[in-house]
């Protein structure tokens, strides 16, 4: 699967002239090879201690460069590597066999605001209150190094290394041998289609870089003079998370971004090589695409003529949601009302699929073949870090929602046909926003960062003044989860809803049937009721204000929100904002019937 071992000092640099390796406070020649590789000339590494300072001077200049492949940044991302030795690490996971995809539920965080102290290691001390939720797989925010003490992660500049303040790759390996002693698998969030903005030297080294640019920066070199190293590149990174840090899948980031016109695709190649090193040690690996694309050429098996992924992000489950709860319907929320939108979502997966999308004034997506794809391919959320960060001010579902509402969100989610993922704090109806956050230490910088988050906000006709700035340690302080609300009143009536539903998806099978078919949703607009079938269960929600009741054949009550339901033989009667699920004598969906 990888490239031929080479020596712990080796790099690729083809772009130099001339290179020397400084190490401590030597700096050592370097040879070049006829692939572009560099050599030290007469090191013996095993003479130098096992934490060893190094860098490159590249061209004769006097500032080192960190390793394009350091494992480990103890001073910043624009300092000298360190050399870490994974292979040292005491794994204690020898009977781990993996979680697959397929029934699982997902909880992405982010390692920096999950706890007040922001490591690994105190991320570590909350995997039992995790379990009790129901999850299945971790799934961490990026973690690579980047420049300054806080950030999401997406300006990674060093995929190789893991962010110092977060406790560096040590405290990576800890926090997976820990969650796999607790039954928990690991997705980390892998950033392949840009490099971040500080701190990144790799175009020093060799043409990793291309001409053109997406949203984020300059196009990763995917298909031009040099690519194959650059693929190498990528696809050993995501090795290493595979084999020296035993995460079970990879999340890959906005992969509509990769520019790629070679055969086979960047996706695919990596789809191969995961598979292989999968069957070779015995336990699901599973990818994840993030695509702004909704075409189903990101999961379709390979022999079929897709990538061969395992599952993708759908955004317009969340839009979908969102709309029928919230009533926004401003940017790209505007094509997502009426609430037949929610009801296409949950029985073909994409609404937009080959529809006209407004937003972005063409056609859009491909259809489905819900004949031939399972559903648990498509991971979904009524909140995650985009749609809650990429909001003005960061604000959750949870200032807009009533509880009832809120378990609403959560029963379709938990209860739908795709694979359910949670963000960090929903379960207890978190009050604290996540804010977009940055500590470009360079002030020049820092002010582009913000002026670029205001412009961004324009489609939506949010108050610019409102946007908090993201270069303020407050707006990194406020995204901090409080778990002491965990005990508040709110709190441990959530918390109450997301175990309830954990515990009715390990015990009713159907609500990890993985079949489209069987699955049938029905939208009384005029009434804003909407039902849910899934063989014999149904989910009935109420979205209006109205008490609503719905007939169906014969009823056993398994959940209701917070404002109760009754059942009354055929006659299920929900108030205003309320769900329920319930098992019917026949299966098949509900009327809607004027409340008594």
């Amino acid at each position: 699967m990888s490239a031929p071992r080479r020596g712990p000092f080796d790099v690729w640099a083809p772009r130099a002239t001339s290179l020397r390796l400084s190490v401590d406070s030597a700096a050592v020649d370097m040879v070049r090879r006829d692939d572009g590789w560099w050599t030290p000339v007469g090191l013996d590494p095993d003479s130098l201690r096992p934490e060893v300072d190094y860098g490159y001077l590249v061209d004769d200049a006097d500032v080192p460069r960190p390793d394009p492949r350091s494992r480990w940044q103890p001073h910043g991302v624009h300092e000298r590597s360190r050399t870490y030795d994974a292979s040292r690490f005491p794994w204690t996971d020898d009977g781990w066999t993996g979680r697959q995809l397929a029934g699982s539920v997902i909880y992405e965080l982010h390692v920096g605001t999950f706890t007040p102290e922001g490591t690994l290691d105190a991320a570590l001390t909350r995997l039992d209150h995790l379990r009790e939720i129901g999850v299945d797989l971790v799934e961490l925010m990026p973690v690579n190094a980047v420049s300054g003490t806080h950030n999401w992660g997406y300006d990674g500049v060093l995929w190789y290394a893991v962010h110092e303040p977060y406790g560096g790759p040590e405290a990576y390996q800890r926090f997976v041998d820990g969650c796999h002693a607790a039954g928990l698998g690991v997705i980390q969030d892998v950033v392949y289609n840009h490099l971040g903005p500080s701190g990144n030297y790799l175009p020093e080294f060799g043409p990793y870089l291309k001409e053109g640019a997406n949203t984020w920066g300059d196009l990763v070199n995917l298909d031009g003079e040099g690519s194959h190293e650059v693929r190498r590149y990528i696809l050993d990174n995501a090795r290493m998370w595979l084999e020296d840090y035993h995460v079970d899948g990879l999340r890959l980031d906005a992969v509509h971004a990769l520019e790629d016109t070679s055969d086979p695709h960047l996706l695919e190649e990596l789809a191969v090589e995961v598979a292989a090193w999968s069957a070779h040690q015995g336990r699901p690996l599973t990818l994840i695409a993030e695509s702004d694309l909704n075409d189903p050429v990101m999961v379709t098996p390979r022999e079929a003529g897709g990538y061969g992924l395992d599952a993708q992000w759908s955004d317009d489950f969340h839009h979908a949601l969102h709309v029928a709860l919230t009533g926004e319907t401003h940017g790209y929320y505007a094509d997502f009302e009426p609430l037949g939108a929610l009801a296409k979502v949950c029985e073909r997966g994409f609404f937009h699929d080959g529809t006209y999308s407004s937003f972005r004034e063409k056609e859009h997506g491909v259809p489905i073949d819900t004949r031939a794809m399972p559903a648990w391919r498509l991971v979904v959320a009524s909140q995650n870090h985009d749609q809650v960060g990429n909001r003005a001010v960061g604000d959750r579902i949870t200032e807009a929602l009533d509880d009832d509402q809120l378990a609403c969100a959560a029963l379709l989610t938990l209860c739908g046909p795709f694979t359910p993922m949670l963000f960090q704090g929903e379960e207890w109806a978190a009050s604290t926003p996540f804010q977009f956050f940055t500590s470009h230490p360079e002030e020049e910088l820092g002010r582009l960062t913000a002026e670029g988050r205001i412009s961004e906000f324009a489609r939506h006709g949010w108050d610019p003044d409102a946007v908090p700035d993201p270069q303020d340690p407050d707006t990194f302080e406020r995204s901090k989860l409080d778990w002491s609300e965990l005990g508040s009143e709110r709190g441990a009536r959530m918390l109450g809803v997301y175990r309830d539903l954990a515990r009715l998806r390990r015990e009713l099978p159907e609500l990890t049937d993985p079949s489209f078919a069987r699955v049938s949703c029905r939208a009384d607009e005029a009434a804003r009721f909407f039902t849910m079938s899934r063989g014999d269960l149904l989910v009935l929600v109420n979205f209006g204000d109205r008490p609503m009741a719905a007939e169906v054949d014969g009823a056993e009550l398994l959940f209701e929100t917070e404002s109760g339901v009754d059942v009354d033989g055929a006659v299920v009667r929900l108030p205003g904002h309320a769900g329920a699920l319930v098992r019917v004598s026949r299966a098949g969906g509900a009327s809607v019937v004027p409340p008594a």
